[in-house]
């Protein structure tokens, strides 16, 4: 099945009373689209349950309040129950309002912030950390600790959301590393316009499961969004948009590696999707595979026992954006900066290590 939108979260459509549910032909709600084309042969199954697996951030019970509101279309007319089944070739439209977004709060949260100026900032984001507010998270992020330390912090978000200003790219909550923050709007057009011609250059470090045969190599795909969980993405033949990563073996150990990762395009959860795809999994990655201990080579009981313990190490998947280099917005000078790995996967690293050695010798660093 393909979305001609990506699906969101419904969390607006609740309406304050039977008596004016929400009319989608009323242009003075603003509203966008979501449409879902129901493939052939899919297994007949309750729109509610579709939808609520299908939209980000949904439940059934939204899904029964848009219903109610006669904001979901079926086949052109609009689905007035719950228990209604859709099948293969059904096409479905969800009008979603745009709620008035409420300015994100201010928050007194520590950052590690490694350069900054009046112009722009550079932080060491923690693994954790939401980059910005968004449904169900509204506080603890990295923009209510920007709104706190940034003084008259007007950079704005091209899309006019009051909830991500000078956000200018996104690495995922349980990613680490160095991101740029717009401190005005001249800088923010100009760091959007690096990161959208690819100039801007950004460098990770990932621990993975295996060890690759080659020590360095191009992953060129298309990637769309799982069309039976849409909060995942995954390579596909056709229909996506093309994702570009080049990896680099810096490091082998017994059933391990890491790796540097050159991004050439900046899709959702891209390296972690191209690393599933070459079968080298971050570690600790619980969506992309990387928990799993079925990629394990070793089919031995006792280095199985100490996966399972290095996993309880690291509780995340173990990337981190190491390096980050562009061309400041208001000088032009080149600039690059630099965070060290965190200390979850330095932990993770010296165990690998103490392996290593304590099987092939301190000083074999052979291709295991």
């Amino acid at each position: 099945m393909s979305s001609h939108e990506d699906p969101e979260s419904l969390n607006a459509l609740a309406t304050d009373s039977d008596e004016t549910p929400f009319d989608p032909t009323d242009e003075s709600v603003p509203h966008r689209i979501i449409t879902i084309d129901v493939a052939l042969g899919e297994r007949p199954e309750r729109i509610d349950q579709f939808l609520a697996r299908m939209i980000a951030n949904t439940s059934r019970t939204k899904v029964h309040e848009a219903i109610e509101a006669r904001a979901v279309i079926l086949n052109g007319a609009p689905v007035t129950k719950s228990s209604l089944k859709i099948k293969g070739g059904d096409a479905i439209a969800v009008h979603v309002p745009r709620p008035p977004r409420s300015r994100a709060q201010a928050e007194d949260i520590p950052l590690d912030i490694i350069f900054e100026d009046e112009h722009l900032l550079i932080v060491n984001k923690a693994a954790g950390m939401v980059v910005h507010p968004a449904a169900g998270t509204r506080s603890g992020t990295l923009v209510n600790a920007l709104l706190h330390h940034i003084e008259d912090f007007s950079a704005s978000h091209p899309t006019g959301d009051s909830d991500r200003p000078g956000i200018v790219h996104r690495l995922d909550k349980d990613t680490s590393g160095l991101m740029v923050v717009a401190k005005n709007e001249s800088a923010h057009r100009n760091l959007a316009k690096q990161f959208f011609t690819h100039t801007a250059q950004r460098t990770y470090q990932a621990i993975v499961w295996g060890n690759p045969t080659s020590e360095f190599g191009r992953i060129d795909t298309q990637q769309a969004r799982n069309e039976k969980d849409r909060k995942k993405f995954g390579v596909v033949l056709e229909g996506g948009k093309q994702a570009i990563t080049d990896y680099f073996v810096l490091e082998q150990f017994t059933g391990f590696s890491l790796f540097e990762l050159k991004l050439k395009t900046g899709r959702t959860h891209q390296i972690r999707v191209h690393l599933q795809h070459i079968n080298h999994p971050v570690f600790g990655d619980a969506v992309y595979g990387g928990r799993a201990l079925n990629v394990l080579r070793h089919d031995v009981p006792r280095f199985k026992d100490w996966v399972e313990n290095l996993l309880h190490t690291m509780p995340r998947q173990a990337l981190h954006a190491r390096s980050l280099r562009l061309h400041h917005p208001a000088t032009g000078d080149l600039m690059e900066w630099t965070a060290p790995l965190p200390h979850d996967m330095k932990t993770v690293l010296e165990k690998l290590r103490k392996m290593r050695d304590h099987l092939y010798g301190t000083e074999e660093k052979m291709k295991l």
